[in-house]
């Protein structure tokens, strides 16, 4: 014992040196790397749902603690760990908690259900225990602590005291690497736990022990909740231990069982070693949609290396890549922490799904090849299209031609029925509105970055928009101009209103490929809208299909999915009745003028933050008066003072939204990250423009948060261009925009264009402390709602 003790001691020095050399080093670059100010951790507390484990941009694999409170649960499908508070563990982690279960292949980040978590793994030392146990002692379930705790993109690394074991994991696409160090010790284990789930439950599993350093198998899962109607996901693995075990084991519902297979829903098994002192034992796991081979095909394709420091240094390098997209200037280095982890953040989703091979399995559950591009999942649309997807536009135009590939095969695969709403693992989830694929295909075609199939991609929206299916009821839609509420029973006016848009995306498109009628047809539906604004009311309000309004009519109750008579989704009839991105003109002269149209939205803002009702009310967070930045509906809402000649009051508020609402803390985030919408909305706001309407090609000016950005424009589509921000006089009190101009000429509107930031160029807002009444306000210099990409 005492010969442990001293290890024990020596250890802990080593790892603080470790943490303090580790901290040294990326102060010392952190003035020429963007990517030494990410904080993975920022996001994971307070409801951010963000994991802190590693990945590579858009990868596949993403291999990450999951963690859980004693005593309280979690939303894990776990022997002895009940199933309760799923949504705190959407992504498996919560900084709020003490102890952990284990290291699992594949994450969700920022969403608002919980799923994934597969191919869980766990070091031990000492009593074999595979049951995840209620508390710390009564099973495997272990403490850790943050000061002994580690995360930069493509690296994470936590101290299990209990075990007195390092733990460190690293990633590439579709590989994920864990490394432990363990004491000297004749009782090591790594434990597997086929059983355990984020949110879901094993359907089947399968374990194989090909051999003394190999181990493969699947998990085949089924969500829990709002995924489940996306039907069962099926992964499949291939692990190799640097180290041959000396032993192994298979449990199958508590029972050991001989040979080296098994099959059996839960299903665990240990793996046995004798070690030194300071021994390292790597594993690396190739996962797959496919089959065991896909598997071995991606491990094989992506690491033949036990060195695990050169992988990190790899998934680092990648990171650097990316991040370095953007260079940003600011006085704030606090800010920089919050900018650079928003825009790592919005590079973790969409996911690459298929095999090296182009091999995965579809939404009809079939396994098929994407040809010439990689194959997307964790499509969370309902969330990105709004910023996420328009920052892919400027940042990843070649992944974004994939993504929207991946689209349309999604709509040949689903009988081309539907495009994809909301994709996770590869399924329809159905758990959302509207069909924003739409303005995400729209907005890659207009731009410029999808060159082919044109007819193809319109084909596939127009039948979205016209054929009935498990999320659309068009024969009431076109029959009233609205979704009755007493018909449709749920988010008739969040519905209405979110097709409404995508209808008049669906026109942009026919007005290129010269489809005259299908453009008059579809630029009437993005209308409807107007059938459902009450005047009385100045609000967006249900009605019923003989035409009255819904009674009673409380404005300020939240409604969602499964709230029968509710008419929002996650939202209430103030902050819902903002949304007509394609035409803030109209909905200004809907409520009476600028004038009448300011004095309303300012009401917004001022009003009492209450919060209630009996539909997700969890993601109703980050409130202003009732304007809501914590959920993706309210989003563009603070731009809109331009479009009424107030522009100084868009800049004040997206200022005290950026500077209040986030921090570089892990409860940084005020709502989910939902897949990177929320920090795309910060990366938007603190390079001073928006996209109110994410497929117009329009973003509208705001007020910069840095006091410089420069944006390196893909070679490929841009060749040698770069566009950059500049704020003169830039400071915390100096919010307000006093004059602009773009390439040296002055620029008195309060817009620029897509086109001029791809074709380079310079962007000078001169700041100051009082607002400018003038700049930007005649009618002519407002954003323009349709512009010709």
């Amino acid at each position: 014992m005492k010969g442990l003790a001293v290890r024990w001691i020596l250890l802990c020095a080593l790892l603080n040196v470790y943490s303090g050399a580790l901290l040294f080093s990326a102060a010392v670059s952190r003035a020429e790397a963007p990517v030494d100010f990410v904080n993975p951790m920022i996001g994971t507390g307070a409801g951010g749902h963000v994991y802190p484990g590693a990945a590579v941009p858009f990868g596949f694999v993403q291999v990450s603690p999951d963690t859980t409170a004693p005593d309280a649960g979690g939303g894990f499908a776990s022997d002895q760990v009940a199933t309760i508070n799923a949504w705190d563990y959407c992504s498996g982690y919560r900084y709020e908690d003490t102890n952990l279960l284990g290291f699992s292949l594949n994450h969700l980040t920022g969403t608002g259900c919980p799923d994934m978590g597969n191919i869980l793994f766990l070091p031990t030392v000492g009593e074999l225990k595979l049951s995840s146990g209620k508390t710390p002692g009564a099973g495997r379930l272990t403490p850790f602590s943050h000061n002994h705790e580690e995360a930069r993109p493509g690296y994470y690394r936590v101290f299990l005291p209990e075990f007195n074991v390092n733990v460190e994991l690293t990633a590439t696409t579709r590989v994920g690497l864990q490394r432990y160090t363990f004491p000297e010790t004749t009782n090591a284990h790594v434990i597997l736990d086929l059983y355990h789930g984020i949110g879901n439950h094993p359907t089947d599993t399968l374990l194989t022990i090909e051999n003394d350093h190999t181990i493969s198998g699947y998990r085949k899962e089924l969500a829990d909740e709002c995924f489940r109607p996306a039907g069962v996901a099926e992964y499949y693995f291939v692990a190799e231990f640097s180290k041959p075990f000396a032993t192994s084991g298979i449990q199958v519902a508590g029972k050991e069982v001989g040979g080296n297979e098994a099959q059996g829903l839960g299903l665990k098994a240990h793996f046995d070693y004798q070690t030194k002192a300071g021994e390292k034992i790597v594993i690396r796991v190739g996962l797959s949609t496919v089959s065991v081979e896909g598997a071995r095909k991606n491990l094989r394709a992506e690491v033949n290396t036990w060195d695990f420091d050169a992988v990190a240094a790899a998934a680092r390098e990648r990171w650097a890549q990316e991040l370095g997209k953007i260079q940003v200037e600011t006085k704030d280095a606090d800010m920089k922490k919050i900018f650079y982890t928003a825009l790592y953040h919005t590079q973790l989703t969409p996911i690459v799904f298929s095999d090296v091979d182009g091999q995965f399995r579809g939404p009809d559950h079939q396994v098929h090849r994407a040809e010439g591009f990689d194959y997307y999942t964790d499509l969370s649309l309902w969330d990105t299209f709004r910023a996420e997807q328009p920052l892919l536009t400027l940042l990843q135009p070649r992944r974004d031609n994939d993504i929207v590939q991946s689209m349309l095969l999604h709509f040949d695969l689903t009988g081309q029925q539907m495009l994809p709403m909301i994709t996770y693992g590869g399924r329809e989830t159905y758990c959302m509105i509207g069909n924003h694929s739409i303005p995400v295909i729209v907005d890659a075609y207009l731009k410029g970055i999808c060159k082919t199939d044109a007819e193809r991609a319109y084909a596939a929206m127009k039948t979205s928009s016209t054929v009935n299916h498990p999320k659309s009821q068009w024969d009431l839609y076109m029959r009233y101009g609205y979704l009755p509420s007493d018909l449709v029973k749920e988010e008739s006016v969040s519905r209405t209103l979110e097709c409404a848009y995508d209808d008049w995306c669906v026109a942009q498109m026919a007005k290129m490929l010269g489809k005259k009628s299908d453009y008059e047809l579809f630029s009437k539906r993005s209308m409807f809208y107007r059938n459902l604004f009450d005047k009385s009311t100045g609000l967006m309000r249900g009605r019923n299909s003989d035409g009255t309004w819904v009674e009673p009519f409380d404005t300020l109750k939240i409604s969602h999915a499964g709230d029968a008579g509710g008419d929002y989704t996650e939202g209430n009839a103030w902050q819902y009745t903002w949304f007509v991105p394609q035409n803030p003109c109209d909905l200004i002269s809907l409520m009476g003028g600028d004038k009448a149209f300011v004095s309303r939205l300012d009401k917004l803002f001022t009003m009492k933050s209450t919060v209630y009702g009996s539909g997700f009310t969890g993601d109703v967070t980050g409130l202003i008066g009732q304007y809501v930045q914590g959920n993706e509906p309210c989003h563009h809402v603070t731009y809109l003072y331009d479009y009424a000649g107030e522009p100084w009051k868009t800049q004040a508020r997206v200022r005290e939204i950026a500077t209040t609402l986030y921090a570089s803390t892990p409860g940084g985030l005020c709502g989910n990250d939902d897949c990177g919408q929320m920090s795309a909305w910060y990366l938007f706001a603190a390079l001073g423009f928006y996209p109110v309407n994410p497929a117009s090609g329009v973003y509208v000016i705001g007020s910069p948060l840095v006091d410089k950005a420069t944006i390196q424009l893909d070679p490929k589509y841009y060749p040698g261009r770069t566009f950059s921000m500049e704020a003169e006089n830039n400071s915390p009190e100096n919010i307000y925009i006093q004059s602009a101009t773009f390439d040296g000429r002055p620029l008195n509107r309060s817009w620029i264009s897509h086109e001029e930031i791809v074709h380079g160029g310079k962007l000078i807002l001169v700041m100051g402390p009082t607002p400018n009444r003038t700049w930007a306000t005649a009618q002519a210099d407002r954003p323009a709602q349709e512009l010709t990409h």
